[in-house]
């Protein structure tokens, strides 16, 4: 996993909360004022969160309008299956900001008078502080909630048989044993590995990718950099990395919200000086 500091694909709250702001955008803007070509002008680090859901929601729009399928319809034909996608991705992006079911409601409001062109509620630029300050707020609180839930799992993790708690709060478990000689920080290795949150979710998996990763071992998060040191080539091992040796108050991407407690399972196969 690569370190926030060194990534240039990182998220913080500004990025993050303003995604609201320009989902309040579609909300309370009338659909056929902004397109994908006004993404553009925007001006939005290509490939951010804030650039994939402001053009997931543009996609939505200019699909949803001709189509207007009724609302307790399920996705039959392969059309209506991409609109439907597009709504899990909207959905995963804007995960961060724990929508109730009754916010969701004015969300599902929004865009639906923003679609028909139907005379916004509010005045977007009279909420654009008002909507970061929310998305702050939330996160924030949903960070405390997963670094009291990271630390009991911490300690449960810790009482494994076999595992091995260290000072920087890294839960290492040996789940197969390897040969030769341990890497150095200034090694790159080359590893299979599947990361996963304390409930099971799964973020990343180079299994799935089909493809193992080579990296710098000091170029990494620091609970790799630590835990793979204590590993040898064909090796398997189980890392329980607090937020403070992983992606800390920042988080990344769309799962890995600030304060998370990750979980990793990570077979060391080369290691190249």
């Amino acid at each position: 996993m690569v370190d926030n500091n060194k990534c240039h694909d990182k998220i913080d709250v500004a990025d993050t909360g303003v995604c609201i702001v320009y989902f309040g955008k579609l909300l309370s803007v009338r659909a056929n004022r902004i397109n994908l070509m006004e993404v553009e002008n925007m001006k939005l680090p290509s490939g951010s969160i804030l650039h994939r859901i402001i053009t997931c929601l543009c996609i939505t729009a200019s699909l949803v309008a001709p189509c207007a399928f009724a609302a307790d319809s399920k996705p039959k034909s392969e059309e209506q299956k991409v609109l439907y996608a597009i709504g899990l991705l909207v959905s995963r992006s804007l995960s961060v900001f724990n929508l109730t079911p009754s916010e969701i409601e004015f969300v599902k409001e929004g865009l639906t008078d923003a679609t028909v062109g139907k005379q916004p509620e509010v005045e977007l630029s009279a909420y654009n502080e008002k909507v970061q300050e929310l998305a702050r707020t939330r996160r924030k609180a949903h960070g405390d909630i997963l670094a009291a839930a990271g630390k009991e799992f911490i300690e449960k993790a810790a009482k494994e048989k076999g595992a091995i708690k260290t000072d920087s709060g890294l839960v290492y478990l040996s789940l197969k044993d390897g040969s030769g000689d341990s890497p150095k920080a200034t090694d790159t290795v080359k590893v299979n590995y599947r990361g996963t949150l304390i409930d099971g979710k799964e973020f990343d998996s180079s299994y799935k990718r089909g493809k193992p990763i080579e990296f710098r071992l000091d170029g990494v998060i620091k609970c790799w950099t630590e835990g793979l040191q204590k590993m040898k080539p064909g090796g398997k091992a189980k890392l329980v990395c607090p937020a403070s040796i992983a992606y800390g108050d920042t988080g990344a991407g769309d799962l890995i919200l600030p304060g998370a407690t990750l979980v990793f399972e990570v077979e060391l196969l080369e290691i190249h000086k």
